[in-house]
């Protein structure tokens, strides 16, 4: 839904949707920030500890950090349990105008 609203506005957005958590499949996600020059990972689960930290880290590592263009940049679920009423869990993770303003800060570094 992001994406298609970025469109919109003359953004591209390149999706990234690793298939399996381990192994991760690092090359695809290197090769990504190599054509983009940017990383955005969005996950709904909490920021601290997360995936997210774990994908920023070996993206740091690999020959795509020196073509970044911005920082990376990690939007993620509250630092608290996720509620289980859909109301709440809305609050406490990423939604899709969350992912937008986050692309729009992105670019305009």
């Amino acid at each position: 839904e992001a994406a298609a609203v970025l469109e919109k506005e003359g953004v591209g957005v390149e999706i990234v949707d690793p298939r399996t958590l381990h192994p991760l499949d690092d090359a695809l996600i290197v090769q990504s920030v190599m054509k983009t020059g940017r990383l955005m990972i969005v996950h709904e689960a909490p920021k601290s500890g997360g995936f997210g930290a774990e994908v920023a880290a070996r993206a740091a590592e690999s020959p795509a950090y020196r073509r970044l263009k911005a920082p990376i940049v990690r939007l993620a679920g509250l630092d608290m349990p996720i509620p289980h009423t859909p109301g709440l869990e809305k609050q406490a993770t990423p939604q899709t105008e969350d992912i937008v303003e986050a692309v729009r800060r992105m670019m305009r570094l």
